[in-house]
């Protein structure tokens, strides 16, 4: 783990309320796909849980930029976020985490709620890029359809690589797109998409409650304990 300075490059509004940030850095930043990172925006108190929070990369290792994608509230982090422009500076410290792929798995899923979705990016994209043959089934839920953040790439990749499979799944409302599914992830719909439950790890991103609660969904329906990987998101 080191702390790096790296300029911000690009910015990508992902939904409504999500976006991406970009940053390069001289300094090459070594992580796993799956690892998470610090930004640092108070660098007198690194202490400061307000203004220096972790998100997750949302980017594979194999590209020649950093990039964290968040949900933009009214917090205080946000806001600095918000304000930053292209070729700003900022301190980010990395990698962190230890829930993370592995070259050698071969069939993984995803059960992942709204923002949950950005170190599964990390993973799917660094399966393409590294040509890896994993056979990959990412179940996500969002509220609604506008929401759905890297709709666009996931649609893509799942299209131009038949070990990829995606179900989406709405909760506020019932969904227009007929690709979309109405209502949470259920153990009805687990059992029905995922038919090799045995086989597969499984990744479970996101708020603690949430991750409990997928955790438990998962071992009800006969997932192996210890195929099961989660992180937490404290505090994003």
């Amino acid at each position: 783990m080191k702390e790096i300075r790296a300029t911000l490059i690009e910015r990508v509004k992902r939904t409504p309320t999500i976006e991406s940030f970009r940053f390069f850095s001289e300094e090459k930043l070594d992580f796993i796909p799956g690892q998470f990172l610090q930004v640092i925006f108070d660098e007198q108190n690194k202490d400061n849980k307000i203004l220096n929070k972790y998100l997750s990369f949302s980017v594979s290792p194999t590209k020649k930029y950093i990039e964290v994608t968040k949900r933009l509230s009214d917090s205080d982090f946000s806001k600095r976020l918000r304000s930053l422009r292209i070729n700003d500076k900022i301190l980010l410290r990395a990698p962190l985490g230890n829930c993370v792929f592995k070259d050698e798995y071969r069939e993984i899923a995803f059960l992942i709620g709204g923002i949950g979705i950005t170190p599964v990016i990390s993973i799917i994209e660094y399966i393409l890029d590294k040509r890896l043959s994993t056979d990959v089934i990412l179940l996500y839920s969002n509220r609604t359809e506008e929401e759905i953040a890297f709709k666009k790439e996931l649609d893509n990749w799942q299209a131009i690589n038949k070990n990829i499979k995606v179900f989406y799944t709405i909760t506020d409302y019932p969904p227009k797109n007929t690709n979309c599914t109405f209502g949470p992830i259920t153990k009805d719909l687990l059992l029905e998409k995922v038919f090799d439950i045995e086989k597969r790890i499984f990744f479970i991103f996101g708020p603690p409650k949430m991750v409990e609660a997928i955790k438990c969904l998962c071992l009800d329906s006969g997932c192996d304990k210890e195929s099961i990987k989660t992180e937490s998101f404290i505090g994003y």
